[in-house]
């Protein structure tokens, strides 16, 4: 059973040592876990087809454009608009792919023993494919509030990162980076918010867990936030990718 991660690019995932890790841990034998960069998503039905895939995981940036490419899509993955999981179901030469996302769950696993009443509204840093399931999960399962932060003007409840002032970090306790900035080997990069009116009773979360902790991270710790990176979170959904491959 082959299986991969596409994106771009990909030298900071650690996706493939943790599968192969399992594969060797677990004993589980016929199997094998590829990274397989991408320059474009139109690419991948020819990979799907020359590397005789059974299913693949999906990161940056190809999250939400994969969708037209797909056959099908779960109902979380519909309703979040971004899938990170793909099972490949062959009928001879003939395949289908099913989206799925494991995002949701995966972050879930990572926040609930963290989640207090306090944290009921919520700054989303960042409006791409791992921001919606964030938002989706938060919303669906604690009721909360959601503000995005994003580099482009728009409305509703997205506003431009320049408007992120102390006035918003001091009414969301919680702030989560769904941003690639401060990932290997860009460590020094991070997003650009105020930290005046972080305290105790703030919590980070960055999806980024390569390095352990972001510069975003040491910022929030240093003014006493508690930190949470996102390797529980990958560790989770790669999981649960595990279970649909197999289902």
């Amino acid at each position: 059973m082959k299986l991969g991660l596409i994106g771009q690019p990909l030298k900071h995932s650690f996706s493939k040592q943790y599968f192969n890790d399992k594969f060797e841990q677990e004993e589980i034998i016929g199997y094998s876990y590829e990274n397989f960069e991408l320059k474009n998503i139109e690419e991948i039905k020819t990979l799907v087809i020359e590397q005789k895939l059974n299913g693949f995981n999906v990161t940056i940036p190809y999250k939400q454009s994969i969708i037209p490419y797909l056959d099908k899509l779960d109902e979380t993955a519909q309703e979040i608009g971004a899938v990170n999981t793909v099972k490949v179901i062959w009928s001879g030469n003939e395949y289908q792919l099913i989206g799925y996302n494991t995002d949701a769950f995966g972050f879930h696993q990572l926040i609930k023993p963290y989640f207090k009443s306090r944290h009921e509204r919520i700054l989303i840093l960042g409006t791409g494919g791992a921001s919606k399931a964030v938002a989706h999960l938060l919303q669906k399962q604690y009721g909360a509030s959601v503000l995005y932060a994003s580099r482009k003007p728009t409305k509703g409840n997205i506003i431009n990162w320049e408007d992120v002032n102390d006035n918003v970090i001091h009414f969301h306790k919680m702030i989560v980076n769904t941003t690639p900035l401060g990932t290997f080997p860009n460590i020094e990069e991070t997003p650009n918010i105020p930290l005046a009116k972080v305290t105790n009773e703030h919590l980070f979360v960055d999806l980024v867990y390569n390095p352990q902790e972001t510069k975003f991270l040491k910022n929030g710790k240093e003014n006493g936030a508690v930190i949470l990176n996102g390797l529980t979170m990958l560790h989770q959904q790669a999981e649960m990718a595990w279970r649909i491959w197999h289902a």
